[in-house]
């Protein structure tokens, strides 16, 4: 029997409902929001606000703040591929077992190689195992503290190692982050309170257990990375292994193991082979036409591999050499240019095709809306792009600051 076929215009309809893009869609607040999608992206700590903003009518910077760090149903978390994401409460366990804690195991063997070729210790476990317990005991009871605090107050921090001698781009690289990241991905310790900006992240730290009231729940590694999958499916799909391996960080054995185990049906996604829960085989309802604004290494765009049914001819324009996506512009389940803040902040829309008059009018009120909700508060890409680069030469060869 024929695998069911599912069309680019399926997925992109899935993708408008389930995403919550569609204006019809949206999702209630940034907590539905962050488990519609599984997490949110945080690499970019303005990412995260401006991907709640583009799925949640009526959101504000205070709604994700209280979120964060008074109600706490979300934690910023280091997890799937090194990337720190915003993950919901409830979701957590699985995270950590079925991505973070494989995390963790790969950077805790960096630091421990590091700390030894660093000439800091003959034992980089023994040493790295020590410098955790001052830790986690200078932020017993509840202390939080920065990356900055925790070194002046702990000798055994105060060390380095050199990268890049003799590069424009070389100097020593301190092990306090190093060490935090590590005890952040084995779920010991977690990003609290911010003391940056909305756009910038100056995190403080504390134990999880004192952040959340409790240490993370114990999940084994399968059912981990089962779960993380059936909940990509539910989110993503359908999807390929390549999908999920990437997007896992993992590997291609862990993914098929989990699909093994999982109620799964094979789809064919215009000759390639794809996977969908049982239960989500239905086509589902058309939508009609939509657009948003997504910002740069936003999860809708960041969520797959394979990415041609939605991104078309414009990888090299928007993804710099690393794969990290710069902000973009969709019509109708695709991406069809970008948008940018010009030098007085306001928003500026720069299209790479002709979608016609509807298509336009819809992004350039999504552009109104944005800029009316900026304010004129300026959000620099962490990344930028190979067109974000080429337009900024232009608006300074031009002399202005908007096109």
């Amino acid at each position: 029997m024929a695998a069911p076929r599912i069309d680019v215009d399926e997925r992109r309809a899935r993708l408008a409902v389930r995403h919550r893009l569609h204006p019809a869609h949206r999702a209630p607040d940034a907590v539905d929001a962050a488990t519609s999608l599984v997490c949110l992206h945080g690499t970019d700590p303005a990412t995260v606000y401006l991907s709640a903003w583009a799925r949640v009518d009526g959101f504000t910077v205070a709604d994700l703040d209280r979120a964060l760090y008074d109600d706490r149903t979300m934690v910023k978390h280091m997890a799937m591929r090194r990337t720190v994401f915003v993950v919901p409460l409830d979701t957590l366990p699985v995270v950590q077992a079925g991505a973070s804690a494989r995390v963790a195991a790969a950077q805790r063997r960096t630091v421990v190689k590091d700390v030894v070729k660093a000439g800091l210790h003959d034992d980089g476990e023994s040493w790295l195992d020590e410098v955790s317990r001052h830790i986690l005991a200078a932020l017993a009871d509840g202390r939080e503290a920065t990356s900055s605090e925790l070194k002046a107050e702990i000798p055994l921090l105060d060390g380095a190692l050199e990268f890049g001698a003799g590069k424009s781009w070389g100097g020593p690289v301190t092990f306090a982050p190093r060490v935090l990241t590590v005890l952040s991905a084995e779920g010991k310790v977690v990003r609290a309170s911010n003391k940056g900006s909305w756009r910038v992240s100056r995190p403080t730290w504390t134990t999880t257990e004192s952040w959340l009231g409790s240490a993370v729940d114990p999940v084994d590694e399968a059912t981990g990375v089962r779960e993380l999958v059936r909940m990509w499916l539910r989110a993503f799909g359908p999807g390929t292994e390549g999908d999920l391996k990437w997007w896992l960080g993992s590997t291609l054995t862990a993914v098929r193991a989990a699909l093994a185990e999982l109620d799964v049906v094979e789809v064919d996604l215009d000759g390639r082979p794809g996977y969908l829960l049982v239960d989500d085989v239905d086509e589902p309802a058309p939508v009609e036409p939509w657009g948003a604004l997504l910002p740069g290494l936003d999860p809708t765009v960041m969520g797959w591999t394979e990415r041609e049914w939605y991104l078309g001819p414009y990888k090299e324009a928007l993804f710099d050499s690393n794969g990290n996506a710069g902000p973009t512009a969709w019509w109708d389940g695709r991406i069809v240019g970008t948008w940018w803040q010009t030098d007085t902040g306001a928003v500026s829309l720069h299209l790479l095709e002709d979608i016609g008059a509807e298509g336009t009018a819809v992004l350039r009120e999504e552009a109104a809306r944005l800029d009316d909700w900026l304010g004129g508060v300026r959000v620099m890409p962490r990344f930028p792009t190979p067109l974000a680069k080429e337009l900024a030469t232009e608006r300074r060869s031009s002399g202005t600051s908007s096109s």
